[in-house]
């Protein structure tokens, strides 16, 4: 097997304490999803992994404010958010959970590993403690003013205003998040995992051997880490929500989240042989696997720095050849916030727009952050989908169906002499699959749907320069609308096949429609694909009009949450 017939590819675990929001999205879910489903296209062995993140504290503060148990809100959101994700056309091969029993295994086994090979440090240090609740507090129930920007409600490991990550003791004015009294320090004792140790080979692994591969925002990132100087991280935590400290003296103690979360790729790989009697073992042991990790630039320092540094300590698992991490998406002018309920989510989404998926794919890849934020809004929505999907992408093929059902009763023409025309929209046609193709490889996601809307462009403009309608009308020009027509459906069986990976609704329609399917992306290009004879499916309209009150309509629902 050759070194890129392979892929084990992760999208970073959602968070079960809400559901998905177009940032996500836009981020890791459609850029990941897009990368599955090319590779797969191209005959690539694929395993396509993710999960709900379902422990931490963050959930455990939900459950108290709701008076539930942590397990109730990961139920409520584990479904919502694997709903929205199937309705979405997401393509994972399995969608897991931490919660569950295997994972729990699989997570404190690798702990044990560690631990037995004596890579943690063992170290007592005093953290906050809550009297009322006779409770060590985690961060995020620690709350006070960031010493950055003073806003006063700055949670113990991050300012959600400044986005400046902090510990608990930088807060002025700390206080318990659960009594909202004032705190005091206790000595306990947890284990950490010693980032600086790796120090020097994850420098060389991330800035000289993936310096050529990676992006820059990535490297970036990781190189600021480094110099800055890694500190040992602890890989343990006082909370009875989690995978379970497996050792005598981890008693009322849980992993932290960010060690149990990403091995969760690992056990919803496990998940998934035992569920389709198939062996997981080669999709992260084999040296010829490409592990990719796609996530958001928040989480760069756990896929490239932390998460490294548990497989390499473990020693059994490949490392990620890449990691293409995004920007962040904005809302109108404003960063994205769950808290504040400043967000598009993607469950409304669905119901407020139905069969409309792929319009938002569409319209979030044009516009991914891939190198820096970007921002969304309704009106560039309406725009994108009104002057892109309907006037060009749709426009092509609606004008291809009917021309071909108006002369030919549906059935496909032949192609007779070629000119320079037909010569120049034919080498288009090859060309664009290549085109695309080379750019998802590069994580390109933005340049390569552009190639595709400026396939179903050229088409039009072929159709425009050539007029057949006008041709079929005079005698001897039979044959040259034939040819016309004949590589004008052409293109529309390309689009349906390029299109998959982008607009998988639209491209499933447009087969149907063509009545044929395509499974495989070197198919495309081919001038030949659509045999003479062929007889097409009446047309129906891929994409429609967004009007304005559709729009405004959102618009108001947003700012109404301010």
């Amino acid at each position: 097997m050759s070194e890129s017939s392979r892929f084990t590819i992760t999208a970073a675990l959602p968070y079960a304490n809400g559901p998905i929001h177009i940032g996500h999205l836009a981020g890791v879910y459609i850029p990941s999803d897009i990368f599955s489903r090319y590779n797969r296209s191209l005959g690539k062995d694929v395993l396509y992994i993710c999960g709900s993140d379902e422990h931490g504290v963050p959930i455990t503060i939900s459950a108290k404010k709701n008076n539930v148990l942590p397990i109730d809100i990961v139920e409520k959101y584990h479904k919502i958010i694997k709903d929205s994700f199937v309705k979405f056309g997401i393509s994972f091969d399995i969608y897991d959970r931490t919660s569950n029993k295997l994972h729990h295994e699989i997570a404190s086994n690798f702990f044990k590993k560690l631990y037995e090979k004596g890579v943690f440090i063992e170290k007592f240090s005093e953290q906050f403690y809550d009297k009322n609740e006779q409770t060590f507090l985690a961060d995020r129930y620690i709350m006070g003013t960031c010493p950055i920007c003073d806003f006063n409600e700055a949670y113990g490991d991050q300012c959600e205003k400044c986005g400046s990550s902090l510990e608990p003791s930088e807060l002025k004015n700390p206080q318990s998040a659960l009594s909202g009294g004032d705190l005091i320090k206790k000595k306990t004792k947890h284990w950490y995992l010693p980032l600086d140790k790796y120090e020097d080979w994850l420098s060389n692994w991330i800035l000289k051997e993936n310096k050529k591969n990676w992006r820059p925002n990535v490297l970036g990132q990781c190189q600021s880490w480094i110099s800055n100087g890694l500190q040992p991280r602890a890989v343990t935590r006082d909370l009875n929500w989690g995978v379970k400290v497996p050792i005598k003296e981890g008693k009322d103690k849980v992993l932290y989240v960010w060690f149990d979360a990403p091995i969760g790729y690992i056990s919803a790989s496990q998940e998934w042989g035992k569920k389709q009697n198939k062996d997981w073992k080669p999709y992260w042991l084999s040296s010829e696997t490409n592990l990719v990790h796609f996530i958001g630039k928040d989480n760069i320092v756990f896929h490239c720095i932390i998460f490294p540094t548990m497989l390499k300590a473990h020693g059994d698992y490949i490392l990620p050849k890449n990691v293409p991490a995004n920007e962040f998406l904005n809302l109108e002018g404003r960063k994205i916030s769950t808290s504040r309920n400043w967000a598009v989510w993607l469950h409304e989404y669905l119901t407020d727009f139905p069969n409309q998926q792929d319009v938002l794919r569409y319209v979030l890849c044009t516009n991914a952050p891939e190198n820096k934020d970007h921002d969304f809004t309704w009106k560039d929505f309406q725009t994108r989908n009104n002057s892109e999907l309907v006037a060009i992408f749709g426009n092509f093929i609606n004008r291809v169906f009917v021309l071909c059902h108006k002369y030919w009763d549906g059935v496909v023409p032949p192609k007779n002499a070629l000119e320079q025309v037909d010569i120049e929209v034919i080498e288009k046609l090859s060309f664009a699959p290549k085109e695309i193709g080379k750019y998802i490889e590069e994580y390109k996601f933005r340049f390569a749907i552009n190639e595709l809307i400026n396939l179903a462009r050229a088409g039009n403009k072929y159709l425009a320069d050539t007029e057949p309608w006008k041709l079929f009308k005079h005698d001897g020009s039979k044959k040259r609308t034939e040819t016309i027509l004949n590589i004008a459906i052409q293109i529309t069986a390309t689009l349906s096949i390029i299109s998959e990976p982008f607009m998988p609704f639209t491209s499933q329609k447009l087969m149907q429609m063509i009545g044929a399917g395509f499974k495989k992306w070197t198919a495309a290009g081919n001038v030949e694909l659509i045999k003479n004879g062929h007889t097409l499916n009446k047309p129906s309209l891929l994409f429609s009009i967004i009007e304005d009150d559709k729009i405004q309509s959102q618009i108001v629902k947003l700012k109404s949450k301010k």
